[in-house]
């Protein structure tokens, strides 16, 4: 055995040859671009070729650098002539169209889920008014807050089995009668019960969304464009807490209530026109309504053709792997490959929360009003933090096309980890002492700088799970993580009011910039970059034995070691 036949047969050699002939031909594919497609398709290094330190060409470099004009080649002479070739580049222009047109009718949805999640900064302080006809107390109002995120896991948890039953888009549909009915009880409610039950019902319907959503999208979208449309619905959720927060500064609650059953009517009208994830038809016996739909969504009939046979084959090797049979989901568990991406991100989830991402955004009003004191219309602060949410909600969407997403969620980690330490330690400085302006423009500041920073976070839960987890177990998984998460959240919003009367608001904000830096250093340590990858290149890497990023080439590099020492003590015993 060569060290040529062994080197890139794993998908730990794969992952790290992708990356070296990625470093190594960056400025050759700039010019493949600006050639002839025959000039372009010959400088491109074949498989098999007698150079052995020339890396193979992946999928995903092959649809970078072929040629963009023409869809069909004919190879050169000498390696099959008049031999039909399939090059392709990335989707044309209708496919990328098509793709953001789906996507635009999932943006549609996660607005309409952003608003039952920023409902309540705007539904209690008015139900804390003692003219109110329906008045709370702060029990209550803890009730009418969390329960929403209580109710959220019932959904999730339900989600999985759903979308890979009946398929993500028939989930999405299914899943926004509940969420239409919720803003109707909400709309109408005479009782403390009925306020109660509104809020149950739209929770678990945003249960049963987020994952369907999320992980539709990941499946339609090509490489280059996965990151930035995964990521977009983050900003319809900052859109959908923006609208709700501007609604209840000028309407009343019941008034915002009913303009909260607006975007769940639009979002079921554009869904039931879209067409169903490629992936999950062809992994359930569909490959015709796949083709029609990767053909639809690329724009490129080849295209179509080359994706659905990775995808077909990906699910025969499972097959065969299964002795002809599906795995067991929970067997499917005990893998590393699969305990790996688990790991990352429900550690990230624990710290997420913890670093005050969706607490600021349940009790925006009273947080402002601490900070400010009476000096700060605390109402307006609210609507000015959610456009500032929304604004950089917007950037790091776009920052995913080309920033790593390594390089971007550490950044977030410690610009969020050092304003929430400025907030704490400004706080304890200013405890005791008279407010003034400045000392509320100061406070306005920083809590802006800290919104700004912190929103990379909230973007990178659905990348995760889009980007993450394998084929075999994404639809089932990705329910049950929304709805670990939506606990934690529960817990955590339901204990919100009494940790903020022990720690006082300087003290979680304390807490805040701790479980920002440490959300920096695990996704530091352990997460990998997906930025340009295809799912499979994903897999691929999570197939490794090694569990830092770091240490992925000191693997490879042994592994190039030992096959090196096989094949010098193979050539001895030879002698």
């Amino acid at each position: 055995m060569t060290l040529s036949e062994s080197h890139y047969t794993t998908p730990e050699d794969r992952w790290t040859a992708d990356a070296t002939y990625r470093q190594e031909n960056e400025s050759r594919q700039q010019e493949f671009q600006t050639g002839s497609p025959l000039a372009q398709y010959q400088k491109l290094p074949e498989k098999g070729s007698t150079e052995e330190e020339k890396l193979p060409l992946s999928y995903d470099e092959k649809q970078m650098a072929s040629p963009k004009k023409d869809d069909q080649l004919f190879r050169p002479e000498g390696s099959g002539k008049g031999q039909l070739e399939e090059v392709v580049s990335v989707s044309t222009t209708r496919g990328v169209f098509h793709q953001l047109l789906l996507t635009s009718a999932v943006l549609l949805l996660a607005a309409g889920c952003g608003m039952p999640i920023g409902y309540s900064a705007v539904l209690l302080p008015q139900l804390y008014d003692a003219n109110e006809s329906l008045t709370i107390d702060i029990e209550m109002g803890s009730w009418i807050a969390s329960v929403h995120s209580l109710a959220t896991p019932i959904g999730s948890f339900a989600s999985g089995p759903i979308m890979d039953r009946w398929g993500r888009r028939p989930a999405l549909l299914m899943a926004i009668v509940p969420l239409f009915t919720g803003w109707v009880l909400l709309a109408t409610a005479s009782s403390h019960f009925l306020l109660l039950l509104g809020r149950v019902v739209a929770g678990i319907s945003v249960g049963l969304i987020a994952a369907p959503a999320q992980i539709l999208l990941a499946e339609i979208a090509e490489p280059r464009l996965r990151g930035v449309l995964i990521g977009a619905p983050f900003v319809s959720y900052s859109l959908g807490i923006l609208l709700v927060y501007a609604l209840g500064s000028q309407l009343h609650w019941r008034a915002v209530a009913w303009g909260g059953t607006v975007l769940p009517l639009l979002s079921f009208v554009a869904l039931f026109f879209a067409p169903e994830s490629p992936v999950w038809l062809a992994r359930n016996g569909q490959p015709e309504r796949a083709s029609d739909a990767l053909t639809w969504l690329r724009g490129c009939p080849i295209q179509a053709k080359q994706e659905l046979h990775k995808l077909t084959e990906r699910f025969e090797e499972e097959r065969q792997q299964n002795n002809g049979r599906r795995q067991r989901f929970w067997h499917s568990l005990g893998e590393l490959s699969i305990i790996k991406p688990l790991v990352i991100i429900n550690g990230f989830h624990v710290l997420q929360i913890l670093s005050g991402t969706y607490l600021v955004v349940f009790y925006a009003v009273d947080i402002i009003s601490d900070l400010g004191g009476s000096e700060i219309n605390s109402i307006q602060a609210a609507v000015l933090t959610a456009i500032v949410r929304l604004a950089f909600t917007f950037l790091y969407c776009f920052l995913l096309l080309a920033m790593p997403r390594r390089m971007m969620v550490t950044l977030s980690g410690l610009g969020s980890g050092i304003s929430s330490i400025a907030i704490a330690v400004f706080m304890y400085v200013r405890a005791g002492e008279p407010k003034t302006t400045l000392d509320t423009y100061i406070a306005a500041a920083l809590i802006l700088v800290y919104i700004g920073a912190n929103t990379g976070f909230l973007t990178m839960p659905g990348i995760m799970i889009g980007e993450l987890l394998p084929a075999k177990i994404r639809g089932q998984i990705a329910g049950y993580l929304f709805t670990i998460f939506n606990l934690l959240l529960f817990g955590v919003a339901k204990g919100f009011p009494y940790a903020k009367a022990a720690l006082k608001t300087q003290g979680l904000f304390l807490v805040f910039g701790c479980a920002s830096f440490g959300a920096s250093l695990l996704l530091f340590l352990l997460l990998p970059e997906t930025k340009g990858r295809t799912l499979h290149d994903i897999e691929d890497y999570f197939q490794q034995r090694n569990w830092l990023w770091m240490s992925r080439k000191r693997v490879a590099s042994v592994r190039a070691k030992d096959d090196g020492q096989e094949e010098e003590e193979q050539r001895l015993s030879k002698k």
